[in-house]
């Protein structure tokens, strides 16, 4: 329930305060004194659009500040809850501010909020239903919403197996179109995989033939030198000749009185560096032995392998990879009718899960259905429409996220006339009553507090009064808030408030004012005889105040 609303700085107001409390609470005035900025107000401190013209002209900022009881249980504790603002205690302050340059800030008891996290709360504080709400009315679009209002029916299940049901579609007409462009290449991509299979090229292999190709080529030039050199240092070479002078040289080194001892002892280490070499140079030369036919195969490989890697027009080291990607899109191919048949099976079981939902929904809205023309025509024959009727009609429609249901709203206005759509029926008058026996109907539940912005314009007289008293008997178990110009519905308010506008300093202001006593009375005489009070609309006033 709304308890207190605070307005600093906002459009024409300077500074209001409003106590409200549980039942009827009335607002009245004249036209342009102000009441629509009031209710702008109340939606702004909820999270409601912000302009930079609803601060006051010269104030640097416009605040508005809402306190609301907030019970254990009640959907906004919830919504706090799920954005780690839990509620401590009843109370609940909404404050937000808006800046002269546009720029507007959110609080929830003192703690900074989104738009977003007020807007979602205040959904469940207030619930708004303006003069012009017969334009939603009006267009059938809107019918199937308020009947699963009515109804409590959740659509959350048919729109979750509708987005899968056209998922679902989707990947099968995906899939058969991938199927079709791959038939086209199949013949290629079965040549080419079954080429890349009988190469079967392997990761760095490209590299390593031509590392020992080269090898080879070289080896083939160099081989014939380091076979001469071999036999230049070999028995019949320099190792055979420096054997025999050491061999003469040991026989005569007897006679020589030593003198031959230190070239003896060089031409013997000179035989032992030179058996080393011989061994080194007999190692290159059996490291550079080669079968000219292993060339040939290596370069017969190496030449294939680049060949096809150009065809492919990607490295030779990509090739494996190439190979497997093509062996997949092959099978793909060749499993493409088991692919396809298992996601058609797919989207026929998820469709028939939407189907079934859809059907459920149905029931339930036709069942609503009756329900809810019984509850609007026990609400019209108290708004003095009891021969009128109002028919839900629920027929089938073209499959969507919210059903295969179109729901149209049908009266009737005269004995035996056939109901016909609302906008061709009901004149301006009958159209608000019917709103009204619509919303009574949807409205209240979860702790709402009600606000009707006008919605008795076009009526009055009796009808007028049936409109209070109906307002009324709604605001037992609930808190509502009336905007009217009608005085049969003032008179049945449980707090009376005056919304007007004055002139100060050449500047225009909006106040608001509780009415006790004699000047609710004033001000219901003035709405019964206009800007001149008689006592004839002073005794109307009281009448209607006693009744």
């Amino acid at each position: 329930m709304l308890r207190h609303l605070e307005i600093r700085d906002v459009v024409l107001i300077a500074r209001l305060d409003l106590e409200l409390g549980p039942g009827l609470n009335v607002l009245t005035g004249e036209t342009g004194a102000g009441k629509s900025i009031l209710l702008d107000a109340l939606g702004f401190a909820l999270g409601g659009p912000s302009r930079g013209e609803m601060v006051r002209a010269g104030a640097e900022a416009g605040e508005v500040t809402a306190v609301f009881d907030c019970p254990e249980g009640h959907p906004a504790r919830a919504v706090l809850g799920e954005a780690g603002m839990a509620l401590e205690g009843d109370e609940l302050i909404l404050r937000r501010r808006l800046a002269a340059g546009g720029r507007a800030s959110g609080f929830v008891n003192d703690r900074r909020a989104s738009g977003e996290v007020m807007r979602a709360v205040g959904e469940t504080l207030l619930e708004v239903h303006g003069q012009h709400d017969d334009r939603g009315l009006l267009n059938p679009r809107g019918h199937r919403t308020i009947l699963d209002v009515f109804a409590g029916a959740g659509t959350e299940a048919v729109r979750r197996l509708w987005a899968a049901s056209q998922a679902a579609a989707r990947a099968e007409a995906e899939a058969r179109a991938e199927a079709e462009a791959a038939a086209k290449d199949a013949e290629w991509l079965e040549h080419a995989a079954e080429e890349l299979a009988a190469l079967a090229p392997e990761v760095g292999e490209d590299e390593a033939l031509d590392a020992e190709r080269r090898l080879m080529q070289a080896a083939e030039r160099i081989r014939e030198d380091v076979a001469r050199a071999a036999g230049a240092l070999g028995v019949d070479g320099a190792e055979g000749r420096m054997a025999d002078a050491v061999r003469w040289l040991e026989g005569a080194a007897e006679h020589a009185e030593g003198r031959l001892e230190g070239a003896v002892a060089a031409l013997e280490r000179a035989l032992v560096e030179l058996g080393e070499a011989q061994s080194g140079v007999e190692d290159a030369l059996e490291a550079l032995a080669f079968d000219p036919s292993r060339l040939e195969q290596v370069e017969e490989r190496l030449f294939a392998i680049r060949g096809l890697a150009r065809k492919h027009r990607v490295q030779p080291d990509e090739l494996p990879a190439l190979a497997e990607r093509l062996s997949g899109r092959l099978a793909e191919v060749e499993g493409a009718e088991d692919r396809i048949a298992a996601l058609a099976a797919e989207a026929k079981r998820v469709r028939a899960g939407y189907d079934e939902a859809a059907a459920r929904l149905s029931e339930v809205r036709r069942e609503a259905a009756a329900r809810l023309d019984a509850a609007v025509a026990a609400e019209l024959a108290p708004l003095k429409m009891e021969r009128a009727r109002f028919e839900t009609s629920v027929g089938p429609e073209a499959p969507g996220p919210e059903g295969a249901d179109r729901v149209e709203f049908r009266v009737a206005t005269n004995p035996g006339s056939a109901p016909g759509a609302l906008a061709k029926i009901a004149s301006g008058g009958e159209l608000s009553r019917f709103l009204l026996a619509l919303k009574v109907c949807l409205a209240g539940g979860e702790g709402r507090s009600l606000i009707f912005d006008e919605i008795d314009r076009g009526v009055g007289g009796a009808t007028a009064a049936a409109v209070g008293a109906r307002l009324s008997a709604l605001a037992e178990d609930a808190q509502v808030l009336v905007v009217t110009h009608s005085p049969q519905v003032a008179a049945r308010a449980d707090r009376h408030f005056r919304i007007e506008k004055r002139v100060e300093d050449g500047t225009a202001l909006t106040e608001v004012h509780p009415l006790e006593g004699p000047e609710r009375e004033d001000e219901i005489a003035r709405m019964l005889a206009g800007e001149r009070v008689t006592e004839a609309a002073r005794e109307a006033a009281r009448a209607l105040l006693s009744g």
